[in-house]
């Protein structure tokens, strides 16, 4: 009982750290920016979308085609495949000002856009 009544106030700072840092990307996630972004004909609409820098971004993709699209970005740090008719959501990191390229890895000849980060 003694172990108890003198470890109670570091367990509860231990529980409070522990929720403060659950936390942390829900914060992040309600401060992003919102890129809505539609993949129609093998394109994406837009192809060039500005973006505030040091403030994570959220891309809503709509594909519109009735294939599959594989989002990729080398330099975004993000892969995520979308299916025909539906819509992702991917979340990127707060960036650093700068030119970001993305593609869909299935039709990359015809399939891509920049992320311009201001």
């Amino acid at each position: 009982m003694q172990y108890l009544a003198a470890h109670k106030k570091l367990i509860g700072v231990a529980i409070l750290a522990l929720s403060a840092f659950a936390m942390a990307p829900l914060a992040s996630a309600e401060d992003a920016t919102v890129v809505k972004l539609t993949l129609k004909n093998h394109k994406f609409q837009p192809a060039e979308t500005h973006v505030p820098a040091n403030k994570p971004v959220t891309i809503e993709l709509n594909n519109q085609d009735t294939t599959p699209a594989e989002f990729e970005s080398k330099t975004l740090r993000v892969e995520k495949i979308v299916a025909g008719g539906a819509t992702a959501t991917i979340q990127v990191r707060a960036l650093a000002a700068g030119r970001y390229r993305f593609f869909d890895d299935y039709h990359q000849d015809t399939t891509e856009g920049v992320l311009i980060v201001e």
